[in-house]
């Protein structure tokens, strides 16, 4: 039992890791400009931002390899309940977390329902849920050679249908991709994201296929870990195969550029290859070398880190909705009036995220020493 404590501890800290980094840059301050490896590449690109969600994905997949070794052994009927019943659950709370808080000023004042006309239906933890279910069917019915195989169809076939199925000319554009296309046409305008420079949704249908890889590579990573992770051989593999995937990536950019709002398939090859390094190097540390100073900081984040992101962003939106004069709201106070006073500039918005972080890792660290793990 304690070799598999130790390897989630790796897990755990991985996992810790995205979500930090995840409310730090979904939660900057205001009153100056933002570091600009915070901020998400315009289009094409990369930035430390960009590479968060990605890396949440891999996560699910660790912890989907260490889920279905009980899962094969469950009859089919009580896991597809199983695996049902939470995908519905996280794209619900996706969805109520876009629809909070549910109520709206009308003009003369009165509280209205916030339209579900207007409600953005997919998202983070959405597309999370969805990537999660096929991910799941996949690795419960087919070998992880077969798995692999369907990860090839489906980034060489989005690819193919971005060019088959966009604007001739312009398939890549933000307004005129096959991407955009189909959310407009099936989710309608109300309902994507809208506050790009054109109506488009980074977490929409269609670019949810080449997320599903992201979890499937994080299951085989999490499947090989378990059976090599704590050797060097297992750790130069995991080395060598993230650059291997990060060096075709940039090979693979130069025809399909890395863009992380329309999560090109290039993309997806660059994040895993980047997730294998830094898993690998966890690894080092934590399982071999036996490194301890600041992991238990990112294990709290790590061990209930739906429930936690998903405070973050509530808690968020509660603060924005606070008046304290002056046209600020008290998130934007606090980041105007203390943190730009302390530190002026990017650095005080930067602080003002990592604040927010340390709240919310706050609670991480009341419900761990609880011994409360809330599983989503």
């Amino acid at each position: 039992m304690k070799q598999n404590k130790e390897r989630f501890l790796s897990l755990d800290v991985f996992r810790g890791l995205t979500i930090a980094l995840m409310i730090i840059v979904n939660t900057p301050g205001t009153g100056a400009d933002i570091y600009g490896y915070l901020i998400h590449a315009q289009w094409f690109g990369f930035t430390l931002a960009d590479l968060v969600f990605p890396s949440f994905l891999f996560a699910v997949g660790n912890s989907l390899s260490f889920s279905m070794i009980k899962m094969k052994q469950a009859p089919g009927r009580e896991v597809w309940l199983k695996i049902t019943r939470r995908t519905i659950v996280i794209f619900l709370l996706g969805y109520l977390m876009y629809w909070f808080p549910f109520f709206e000023r009308g003009q003369s004042g009165e509280l209205l329902l916030k339209p579900v006309s207007e409600t953005r239906i997919m998202g983070v933890l959405q597309r999370i849920a969805l990537c999660y279910f096929f991910a799941s069917i996949i690795f419960y019915y087919f070998s992880q050679k077969t798995a692999l195989l369907i990860s090839g169809v489906l980034l060489l076939g989005y690819w193919a249908i971005l060019y088959l199925f966009g604007e001739p000319g312009f398939e890549l554009e933000m307004a005129t991709n096959a991407a955009t296309k189909l959310d407009l046409t099936i989710l309608g305008h109300g309902h994507i994201y809208k506050r790009d420079s054109v109506p488009f949704d980074p977490e929409g249908l269609l670019s949810t296929l080449p997320a599903i890889v992201n979890v499937i590579m994080g299951y085989i990573a999490g499947s090989f870990i378990q059976k090599n992770g704590k050797s060097f051989e297992g750790i130069a593999k995991l080395l060598m195969a993230g650059f291997l995937l990060t060096t075709l990536a940039l090979g693979w950019d130069f025809i399909f550029p890395i863009c992380k709002k329309l999560w090109t398939s290039s993309f997806v090859l660059y994040t895993v290859g980047l997730d294998l390094s830094i898993m690998a190097i966890l690894i080092y540390l934590i399982e071999i070398r036996k490194y301890k100073t600041g992991i238990s900081f990112f294990e709290i984040l790590g061990k209930n880190p739906l429930f936690i992101y998903l405070f973050s962003e509530l808690f968020f939106v509660l603060l924005c909705l606070i008046p304290v004069g002056n046209g600020l709201n008290a998130f934007k106070w606090v980041s105007e009036r203390v943190f730009q006073n302390i530190a002026p500039g990017a650095l005080g918005t930067l602080l003002t995220a990592m604040a927010f972080m340390l709240f919310c890792w706050l609670l991480g660290y009341i419900l761990h020493k609880r011994r409360i793990y809330v599983k989503i």
